[in-house]
């Protein structure tokens, strides 16, 4: 029998982690952190809800922390096994949980500190650099489209899922001893939008008995993203007209390369007139570099650009800043420019430096291009507060404020029941994950609206039975 346990994003949208289970082995559908509110985030991330040492192998969608970030703290507890996943996958988590491990042991010094003043005891990191590194050496890279074995009887591929740089969905195959017939299951991960740019759109689902389909954006539509780049370029020369400088908050895989790409094509067509663009971000820096090694996840029109330039991902005006004291002297020029810097919600990194320096000028614009979470600095900017605080200073908020929706790297409502609806009728179940409660039966009420019959919502630790022939079977 194959049965799946969902430990983590479910009915929430942090944490992804999936347990299947047969004939004596475990494997898990990525090993994410948990990310919210700090003390309930802390609680989930300590512990896993089974021995990571009987752990036979890992398959891995994606390389945001969510889904990818606690691998080494599996890795720490004793998981020896295998993780699959694409080779560019592969690439961005050798940054990524470097950066993790980074952040888990400058958070816990920090804490450490206070504690210390209290006269508490010292806590450790969930994990450290070494742990990391470990992880990555356990990391089997996999073409998509290629099938292989996660035990003798379950094997697997990735498809393109268009999310983020290799990104994947997971087609899995369970062979029964019994001589039953196959199971087929299909893991969504998370799921990109068609006709974005730089990335190949999503590649359809595949014929399955079972789906565990994300639900990010189950309940909402974004608007077109046909007019992104043009209303970019806009923003760019009023704010050029008015002498000032475009302040871009943007995390550093995906949307960062994304703005990059749009502002190179907007030069390289003359609908803008050339401006100094400042990659202020190092992660960033190196995230790009992992992009331009993988140009055969591309779209027609990336590469047709790539041929035309010889870099989707940088120009002659563009700069890619590492060093400190670059990243201060951006700030000294009065000339304008374009400065994209993390974090994407403005509550860490060199961008709050940018924002400090910039936010007081009505001639400037702080241009939003994510989701800003509720009581982030980010957040406060959109609502265009008369007054923010940064640094533990308050400052008057001058500058202009844009917001451009569509950048999404989630499929919505509509986008994800396109690749889901031909499977109507035929699938046996589909089990909703990554996704707010709200979001969730949003898209459960569309679903049975399409003629899925058995749309479930599975609760932390719920465990279902998957035969091939029946709905899923809730297990104790």
């Amino acid at each position: 029998m194959l049965s799946v346990t969902f430990h983590g994003a479910a009915r929430e949208v942090t944490g992804s982690l999936h347990l299947l289970e047969a004939d004596g082995k475990r494997v898990a559908l990525d090993c994410g952190l948990f990310q919210g509110r700090r003390a309930e985030s802390i609680e989930k991330n300590q512990k896993f809800p089974f021995d990571p040492s009987t752990l036979h192998a890992v398959a891995l969608s994606h390389a945001h922390i969510d889904h990818c970030g606690r691998l080494p703290m599996l890795v720490r507890n004793g998981f020896e096994g295998p993780i699959y996943t694409t080779p560019a996958t592969r690439d961005l988590c050798a940054l990524l949980l470097a950066d993790s491990a980074h952040i888990q042991q400058e958070d816990t010094k920090y804490l450490n500190k206070k504690r210390a003043k209290k006269g508490e005891a010292p806590v450790s990191p969930l994990y450290e650099d070494d742990d990391a590194t470990q992880a990555i050496s356990q990391f089997h890279s996999l073409s998509q489209g290629r099938w292989f074995h996660l035990t003798r009887r379950l094997k697997a591929r990735f498809h393109h899922a268009g999310h983020m740089l290799g990104s994947s969905s997971i087609e899995l195959y369970y062979l029964p001893p019994t001589g039953a017939r196959p199971v087929r299951l299909v893991f969504s991960g998370d799921v990109g939008r068609p006709h974005m740019p730089i990335l190949r759109d999503p590649a359809p689902f595949p014929e399955c008995d079972y789906f565990i389909c994300e639900s990010t954006y189950g309940g909402r539509e974004h608007p077109p993203s046909g007019n992104l780049k043009q209303q970019l370029g806009k923003v760019v020369s009023d704010t050029v007209a008015r002498g000032g400088k475009i302040i871009i908050p943007a995390f550093s895989v995906g949307r960062t390369q994304v703005v990059v790409y749009y502002l190179n094509q907007l030069i390289s067509e003359e609908a803008i007139e050339p401006i100094p663009i400042y990659v202020d971000s190092p992660l960033a820096v190196n995230a790009t570099e992992v992009f331009r090694m993988h140009p055969e996840l591309f779209d027609a029109k990336a590469r047709a650009f790539l041929r035309q330039t010889g870099d989707i991902l940088g120009c002659d005006y563009c700069t890619y800043v590492r060093d400190v004291d670059d990243s201060k002297a951006i700030n000294k020029s009065p000339k304008p420019c374009v400065i994209i810097s993390a974090s994407g919600m403005c509550e860490a990194g060199r961008i709050r430096h940018h924002l400090k320096n910039n936010v007081e000028n009505g001639r400037n614009t702080v241009l939003i291009v994510g989701f800003q979470a509720a009581h982030t600095l980010g957040r406060r900017i959109v609502e265009k507060q008369k007054h923010i605080d940064i640094f533990g200073q308050r400052y008057d908020l001058k500058a202009q404020v844009v917001t451009l929706n569509g950048f999404s790297g989630h499929a919505d409502r509509k986008e994800l029941l396109e690749l889901l609806k031909p499977h109507a009728g035929h699938c046996r179940g589909v089990l909703l994950v990554h996704g707010e409660e709200s979001q969730m039966t949003a898209f459960k009420d569309t679903l049975k609206d399409e003629g899925f019959s058995n749309v479930l919502m599975p609760h932390p630790g719920d465990r279902f039975a998957l035969d091939g022939t029946n709905p899923p079977a809730p297990l104790k």
